[in-house]
């Protein structure tokens, strides 16, 4: 091997590495878009079964489908708009009003009450709260008063977001009237011996995770009608609002629940901040866990069973694995992503490497 020879090597190994982190930089310039991207592909992946229901059950043009499908969609989400934006109003104007000393000793007072009643140290927290001395009280270091700018913050990004909506509702609409315009630019690429293995991929996939992501709108809608149905007997206010927060946190798996049921716990506690312990706050938990308890049961002895046998087509445990393993390598973004990005790996697999021991036993099911 001649010195020419290892040098062309290295340049073009130099040439190829730097292809691509210019390339990679390319994307992070753009991840903008490729979230737009990202989530029109869902959204079309969601309205894809009713588009095919209007054009084949009530013989509908393609377009006029499309449409009545995109008015639907955006109607679901004005409908969970104007469920919100009433509460942010109030809040942000309660904020606005909001005493931080009073908030604090409220808060001291439930966590007092809540001391005293299983016997932990009671007396310790008394002296804490008595103290006037910033460092001893219990909240120390908690400066509540960044809540209304941080909600100023929150108002000046959903105003920037609402470029990113219409983005994703244009994207969409097109995604669902040319079903084959991410299918023919991807083939773009593709040499044209493996066209018509990516194509069964592609049609595979699309059907898969269309199943898999109204699966999960059912499992979020059984959660979120649970839930409110526990919380309106307790008595909570914003009982909906709460309950569809609550549910929607069910996304994230694993984590999304044990956070969805401590924000459940924490209003329920913190709106009766006025009442008796023994009474009121401590009765009312407890019914509101039961609630949770019921719902998580359902949710994983029903729920997601059905979603994963009957969409993803995976073992419980495989999507166990897969999705600790996504959170470890890339967060909660990981957990969320994972099931989906997992089923279309196995199905590329099995259209191309289908002779091979591992990807047959992965992949049998499909």
């Amino acid at each position: 091997m001649t010195s020419k020879t290892i040098a062309n090597g290295i340049l073009r190994a130099v040439g190829i590495i730097t292809g691509i982190l210019l390339l990679l930089y390319f994307f992070y310039m753009i991840r903008s878009v490729l979230a737009y991207l990202a989530a029109a592909a869902v959204i079309a992946l969601i309205g894809r079964p009713v588009v095919l229901f209007l054009r084949r059950r009530l013989n509908l043009p393609n377009t006029l489908a499309v449409i009545l499908t995109m008015i639907l969609m955006v109607g679901i989400l004005a409908g969970i708009l104007a469920l919100f934006i009433p509460l942010i109003t109030e809040q942000s104007k309660n904020l606005s009003l909001l005493n931080i000393d009073e908030l604090q000793k409220s808060i001291n007072t439930l966590y007092l009450k809540t001391t005293q009643y299983f016997g932990l140290s009671s007396h310790v927290v008394e002296d804490v709260i008595q103290d006037s001395e910033i460092e001893r009280n219990i909240i120390q270091g908690l400066d509540i008063g960044f809540v209304p700018n941080f909600l100023n913050s929150l108002l000046d990004i959903l105003s920037s977001a609402s470029i990113g909506l219409f983005s994703v509702l244009f994207i969409s609409f097109f995604f669902l009237k040319d079903s084959k315009l991410f299918q023919n630019g991807l083939l773009t690429f593709v040499p044209q011996t493996k066209e018509t293995g990516t194509i069964n991929s592609i049609d595979k996939i699309n059907n898969l995770l269309s199943r898999y992501f109204v699966g999960l709108l059912l499992q979020i809608f059984i959660l979120f009608v649970i839930y409110t149905i526990v919380l309106l007997i307790v008595g909570i206010e914003n009982a909906i609002v709460i309950a569809f927060l609550c549910a929607l946190f069910n996304i994230i798996p694993y984590i999304g629940p044990l956070i969805g049921g401590a924000l459940m716990i924490t209003l329920t506690m913190t709106s009766n901040l006025g009442a008796d312990f023994s009474e009121v706050i401590l009765p009312k938990t407890g019914y509101v866990l039961i609630g949770l308890a019921i719902g998580q049961l359902v949710d994983n002895f029903f729920s997601q069973p059905f979603i994963f046998s009957n969409s993803v087509k995976s073992h419980p445990l495989e999507i166990f694995l897969v999705i600790i393993i996504a959170g470890l390598l890339f967060g909660v973004v990981g957990m969320i992503v994972a099931v989906p990005g997992y089923t279309a790996i196995k199905v590329i697999l099995k259209e191309f490497l289908s002779e091979n021991k591992i990807v047959k036993s992965l992949t049998e099911n499909l």
